[in-house]
């Protein structure tokens, strides 16, 4: 399993076998054609439970989520996986 928490403090765990999976790295190549796949990758990744979680974690006060944060909450938890 790995553990790890973004700058802005999300705590996030991930099973390895996903990054592991074919069809994960397959969601992965459709996404640079497809930027709309990103929700599927992400609950992919981090599974229906955490992706909520992380979805409010980055709501605003009006009930928003924005993409860009979600977008850089992700690159976070990338870039801490490449850095190991």
């Amino acid at each position: 399993m790995i553990k790890g928490k973004t700058k802005t403090g999300f705590f996030y765990e991930i099973d390895e076998a996903t990054l592991d999976d074919y069809e994960t790295v397959e969601l992965l190549g459709e996404l640079d054609e497809n930027p709309l796949l990103f929700p599927k990758v992400l609950k992919r990744i981090l599974g229906p439970k955490q992706t909520i979680k992380l979805k409010n974690h980055v709501r605003d006060k009006q009930g928003h989520i924005p993409v860009s944060k979600m977008t850089r909450e992700v690159e976070d938890i990338f870039k801490a996986q490449v850095k190991k």
